[in-house]
């Protein structure tokens, strides 16, 4: 159960990671882009992580202070609750 919750979790920020270098494309091209709300939605739903790793990598919403500040919390958080997570089903202890 534990490896099926790290592979949900890997895909997730994955997922995220792609996403913020797509909006990244698609600003730079002038089209259409990914709402905010979208990015902090799968932020809380465990893709924070990739999210903050893209925006540093492709620095790419790095000048919203809430993105700045908002993502990193998140990851932490995302962290916290997928260690509880796992502790709770019982792979998982320090």
């Amino acid at each position: 159960m534990t490896g099926f919750i790290m592979v949900i979790f890997l895909i997730i920020n994955l997922a995220g990671f792609i996403l913020c270098f797509k909006d990244k494309r698609a600003a730079v091209k002038g089209k259409w882009r990914v709402p905010e709300k979208t990015f902090f939605l799968l932020g809380i739903f465990w893709g924070a992580i990739g999210i903050y790793a893209s925006m540093l990598l492709f620095r790419h919403k790095t000048k919203h202070w809430y993105f700045k500040l908002g993502m990193p919390v998140l990851a932490v958080v995302n962290i916290i609750t997928l260690y509880k997570v796992l502790e709770l089903v019982g792979g998982f202890t320090i």
